[in-house]
């Protein structure tokens, strides 16, 4: 038996139903129900957290698969240590969340007002004097390939933004946890963590779910932006102080966010983001295409080839 804890694509639960029972339940109070004590494998999505209490209310579990890349809810050492095996599908979600990215990039530094029939009805129709008005109100200050972009975590996303924003003619600098340099830096420059902030004139967040990241962009870090700069974030809810970005913002007129992650989800109306002109929410969508669910959804092949004596092709990372 394969439980499935959160929604999942219906190509990915017809795999498993060809080759053992599935049964769709999500957990209550953070356990299972007795009924299900004997299943061999779990998969979740963001919602399931799966910790040593949930763990305890599974005690036949072989394998838990993520449908997804962080493994942020998922106690992969408390499973370890039960003989249970962990699968992701790294990479998975790489291409929806650049485009959302560098769409967001766009959005924030090259904003597009469209015209509305009423503009262009307004007083009998446009005449050259409102037309030229228009387009002056159009035009922004620089282009985007004058622009410094500074990427906070150059991993599987992070380095691909890097790629494409280089592609546009940006100088592209970035900070990691890990000595990168090379090829592998593909012609973008590593710098200290507070040169990024305070050179850049986009700064986007794509580091990982380890608790050292909890307030990453907080009080101090937003002290050295840029007076005009423009934050990303696609990474985690807590990476960013919503409280000191908001401050930021408010300080700062010229200056704009792109949120899409939250601390907690669904996002509560004390947010110190919401209702800020400057700032724009979005609920956790940059990886929502259907491709990517898809490709995140054939977690379940890993999931069955440990269920089927194989090893899996992405085993989850131990540690951070």
């Amino acid at each position: 038996m394969v439980i499935v804890a959160d929604a999942l694509g219906d190509e990915a639960v017809a795999f498993l139903r060809a080759r053992c029972e599935v049964v769709e339940a999500t957990p209550t109070n953070g356990r299972f129900d007795r009924g299900l004590a004997g299943a061999r494998g779990l998969v979740v999505r963001t919602a399931t957290r799966v910790d040593g209490r949930l763990l305890d209310s599974l005690p036949g579990l072989a394998v838990v698969g993520r449908a997804g890349v962080g493994l942020d809810t998922i106690d992969v050492a408390a499973c370890r240590a039960r003989g249970v095996e962990v699968v992701y599908r790294p990479g998975s979600n790489t291409q929806a969340v650049v485009e959302y990215t560098i769409g967001a990039m766009l959005g924030a530094v090259r904003p597009m007002v469209g015209l509305t029939r009423a503009m262009v009805a307004e007083g009998g129709g446009l005449d050259e004097a409102r037309w030229s008005l228009l387009r002056a109100r159009g035009t922004v200050d620089r282009d985007l390939g004058e622009l410094t972009l500074g990427i906070v975590g150059f991993g599987r996303i992070g380095s691909e933004v890097g790629r494409v924003a280089r592609s546009l003619g940006m100088r592209v600098v970035f900070n990691d946890v890990r000595a990168i340099g090379g090829d592998a830096a593909g012609g973008c420059e590593a710098v200290g963590f507070d040169e990024l902030l305070a050179m850049s004139d986009v700064v986007n967040v794509h580091v990982d779910g380890r608790a050292g990241n909890r307030g990453l962009i907080g009080r101090r870090a937003c002290g050295l932006l840029r007076d005009g700069a423009v934050v990303i974030n696609t990474s985690r809810g807590f990476v960013v102080d919503a409280a000191a970005l908001a401050a930021f913002l408010r300080g700062h007129p010229g200056a704009r966010a792109v949120v899409d992650v939250h601390e907690p989800e669904p996002i509560t109306v004390d947010n110190p983001l919401v209702g800020l002109e400057q700032a724009t929410l979005t609920a956790h969508v940059a990886a929502a295409t259907a491709s990517a669910k898809r490709a995140m959804g054939r977690v379940v092949e890993d999931v069955w080839r440990v269920l089927d004596g194989r090893a899996p092709r992405y085993p989850a990372p131990s540690g951070d």
